[in-house]
């Protein structure tokens, strides 16, 4: 559970946005987290406190005159029990309460009253397309940033007036992910990743093609832990049925060859370059452009195989890894003799980490286990879920980054 033993309080402005937060609620709960939910005036009206009462399994707090504390001080003591306070939705008004320091209900009071070293402030901002996109709501945020506060960002779609546009408070997953996120080491800070991710398809006609079981899950694992490490990150998807983690930029391709033009491309911008997709080794010397039919003598067509660009071999030669402005990492998908098949494509490929893991194992599986080698040798990663090992496997190479 990625959030075991944080509490977060939870507070509510008005909003329809609220039916949001019941859902938000209980998603970090299940993550670990204990949650104190406090409530404004204007939040009551749209969701009730009994409702977050139930699902917090926690009295819910909505007055700065709440004489259940000892000391009639809730606002310095939720705030200090806190290891952050996430707005959720936080009200076009509210985000003007905090930028001015009003204190004028306990939820605002509460805010005002945090240490701001020790207790982040995290908003998840919901209101009508035309209120986001006014100027004093994009100052406002502006300087809530610069502030410290971290702002969670707003969907874009149907909104509850009719109207559709940017303004929606982000889905109580796309919430989860974000908060989980924030509590993660920021190993990468300052370093752009790219990540190679899936199989690739390799046309023999417009309705048949090579390929192979990878599903792409490590890859996109290991690109949503980046981007939680704090880098920025590109990853480069074949044809798979994933959706990208947040705040990581997806770049659709389908062939062994697209897939090498986005790489190196994407390479020439980057610091750390991660090879996780399948890439298919060899594709049809020529591509039908017609579906190819059986004939009345049962004749099987003859396929010819040319070569594809060996990806991560190439990049991880040129000029920018070669003067170590690029580090680069393998993958390996074996299916037998593991440690050796791992050393030797390390040496092969001219990489200074290569990780194994067996392919029948693991393709399409939530799970994995790893074989980390490297030139001191090799490092087993015990089976864990994908996203845990990309975790791990993070923090193993900001530790080998030269400037470590």
């Amino acid at each position: 559970m990625d959030l075991s033993g944080k509490h977060i309080v939870l507070g509510l402005t008005g909003g329809i946005a609220c039916y949001k937060a019941a859902e938000l609620c209980r998603a970090l709960i299940k993550q670990g987290a204990t949650v104190q939910v406090v409530m404004t005036d204007a939040a009551a009206q749209f969701i009730t406190p009994v409702t977050m009462q139930a699902l917090s399994n926690r009295t819910v707090y909505d007055s700065q005159w709440d004489a259940r504390e000892r000391n009639n001080m809730p606002h310095i003591n939720l705030s200090r029990e806190a290891d952050a306070i996430l707005i959720a939705p936080c009200s076009a008004d509210f985000m003007a309460k905090l930028l001015h320091g009003r204190a004028d209900d306990l939820l605002s009071l509460m805010c005002l009253a945090r240490p701001i070293g020790a207790v982040p402030l995290l908003i998840a901002p919901a209101m009508n397309r035309e209120m986001w996109a006014h100027p004093a709501t994009q100052r406002n945020l502006a300087q809530l940033r610069s502030d410290g506060t971290h702002v969670l960002g707003v969907g874009n779609g149907d909104q509850a007036c009719g109207e559709m546009g940017d303004g929606r408070m982000l889905e109580p997953d796309e919430l989860l992910e974000e908060v989980i996120a924030f509590f993660q080491p920021k190993l990468l800070v300052g370093h752009k990743v790219v990540v190679t991710a899936g199989p690739t398809f390799e046309a023999i006609d417009p309705v048949r093609g090579i390929t192979n079981l990878s599903s792409g899950k490590m890859g996109f694992a290991i690109a949503r832990a980046a981007h939680e490490a704090g880098a920025e990150v590109r990853l480069i998807a074949g044809p798979v049925a994933l959706i990208a983690p947040r705040g990581v930029t997806r770049l659709d391709v389908r062939s062994a060859l697209d897939m090498h033009a986005a790489a190196v491309d994407c390479a020439q911008q980057s610091t750390i370059f991660v090879a996780t997709a399948a890439v298919a080794d060899w594709r049809p010397a020529t591509t039908s452009d017609q579906k190819l039919k059986k004939d009345s003598a049962g004749t099987t067509p003859r396929l010819e195989f040319v070569e594809n660009p060996d990806i991560l071999a190439e990049v991880a030669s040129s000029e920018r890894a070669a003067r170590g402005a690029l580090y680069c990492v393998g993958f390996a998908a074996e299916s037998h003799d593991l440690l050796a098949h791992a050393t030797a494509k390390r040496l092969r490929k001219n990489v200074p980490l290569l990780v194994g893991n067996i392919g029948p194992a693991t393709f399409g599986q939530d799970d994995n286990a790893l074989l980390l080698v490297d030139a001191q040798g090799a490092t087993e990663l015990p089976r864990n879920t994908k996203l845990e090992l990309a975790r791990q496997l993070v923090a193993e190479i900001a530790k080998r980054l030269p400037s470590h």
